[in-house]
Order: C-alpha cells, then sequence, then structure tokens
C-alpha cells in the first residue's frame, strides 16, 4: 500500500493527513491534546481533505472538548502511590509529610514531594506545576542556544505556559515563542522537537511543503518525536496502588 504525508492547518487545528489505498476519508482526534489525524484516499488533494475537515468542524471541536473534560476530571490526588511522567520515565510519587519548605526530588525511581502535613490536593499540584516549570527552564536555554546556532537565527524571549490544545507556539513578528508546561513530563527528545518545530516558524508560517523540508532538513527523525509525544499517556492518567 502506498502513503505520503500532508500537514495542513485548518481553522487554527492542526492536521496530520496520511494519503493511503484507501476508499473513505477518515478522521480521528486523538488524547492527550486532540490532535487530527485523517487517512484520505490518494485521489484526494489537500484542498479536498481541508473541505472534508471544514465540514467536520463541528464534530471534532466536540471530541477535543471530551478530551480536555476527561483530563480535568483525573486530576490527581498527589498521594503516595500515584504514578507521574518525569522526562517521559513513569515514577512512583512518595510524599514524605515534615515541616519546611515544599519540594520535590527524584529519589531512584521514585519522585518524591516533601511538604508540610495537611497541604491540600490543589496546592500540591501547584507544587508540582512549579517544580516541571523548573525543570523545563534548565533544559531550555541550552535547546535553543544549540538551534539558534544551526539555524542562525535568535529567539529573544520564551515563555512556559499551560496550553489546552498545543505543545508549543510562536509569534512570527515578535519571534516570542511559548512552550507548554506539560513537555516536562514529555521525553527530553520532544522538547527538542518543540523547539525545533517553534523557530522553524521564523522561517515559514504554515505547516506546508517547505515547512516539513526545513524540518526534514534540520530534524530528519521529527515525525517520531512527534508521534511520540502525541501518543504518550494523558498527563493525569492514573495508576494506584498496582
Amino acid at each position: 500500500m502506498s502513503t505520503a504525508n500532508a500537514y495542513l492547518t485548518v481553522r487554527g487545528i492542526d492536521i496530520d493527513v496520511i494519503y493511503k489505498d484507501i476508499k473513505n476519508l477518515h478522521i480521528g482526534v486523538y488524547p492527550p491534546l486532540g490532535r487530527v489525524r485523517v487517512a484520505a484516499p490518494n485521489r484526494l488533494d489537500d484542498d479536498q481533505v481541508r473541505l472534508a475537515v471544514i465540514q467536520r468542524l463541528p464534530w471534532i471541536k466536540r471530541q477535543r472538548d471530551k478530551l480536555r473534560s476527561a483530563e480535568r476530571q483525573s486530576e490527581r490526588e498527589m498521594i503516595t502511590g500515584e504514578s507521574h511522567y518525569v522526562w517521559g520515565i513513569r515514577r512512583r510519587l512518595k510524599v514524605v509529610e515534615r515541616p519546611g519548605r515544599a519540594h520535590f526530588e527524584i529519589d531512584g525511581e521514585r519522585l518524591v514531594l516533601y511538604v508540610p502535613a495537611d497541604t491540600p490536593p490543589d496546592k500540591r499540584r501547584i507544587y508540582l506545576d512549579q517544580w516541571c516549570r523548573d525543570q523545563l527552564r534548565q533544559e531550555i536555554p541550552d535547546l535553543i542556544a544549540k538551534w539558534e546556532q544551526t539555524l542562525d537565527v535568535t529567539v529573544p524571549k520564551w515563555t512556559i505556559r499551560r496550553m489546552k490544545t498545543k505543545w508549543g507556539s510562536c509569534n512570527r513578528e515578535t519571534r516570542h515563542i511559548w512552550f507548554n508546561a506539560e513537555l516536562a513530563k514529555k521525553h527530553p527528545g520532544c522538547l527538542e522537537y518543540i523547539v525545533v518545530h517553534e523557530m522553524t516558524h521564523y522561517f515559514e508560517r504554515n505547516h506546508g511543503e517547505r515547512f516539513t523540508s526545513l524540518m526534514d532538513q534540520h530534524l530528519p527523525d521529527w515525525r517520531s518525536r512527534r508521534d511520540q509525544l502525541n501518543e504518550s499517556p494523558l498527563s493525569d492518567e492514573q495508576w494506584k496502588g498496582e
């Protein structure tokens, strides 16, 4: 079966398109962030696929809303025994209640939270978010410096924030780049993919042939990194006890 890939943006939504020897077009919306993938017959072109996606936008948006709702409902309790991902590695949480400043440490295969007794779950989640941001702040500068040299561009400003539907974003006019705080939970290669992806937008606004050509040139395995990022578990997926 022959296949070809395309990368479209429809009404602000990124679409992965795979052209195959199939009869009908299929649209899927996948966790964790509502990634949209289209399997399309080879006889269709990008404009026809774009039209089909536009016609299904209400359904696509409903599916994305369901995913975000499921993620909110599975908020962590932040108790001993839960599993959390750190740089793509699943670690058991151990909570140690003691006076003093709340902080996280990695101890062997465990993620340890030292926190005063009676600290509520929402406060513990805030501490985890802050720790994840600190992890990213330690890694992002070196990656940006590496790719500034490779791409011969400068990133004047970058920010970490929570984003519901994107791993990163870029303002081409100001060259400001935003990174999703959840990236600290994914494999480091996924973070580098987002760095390169957003910096490539300095050269090309859309996700068309020129964009994919530049990505192929500078980060040949970007598709596998993207798939690894999008197919990893939901940030709040829970395992307890076991």
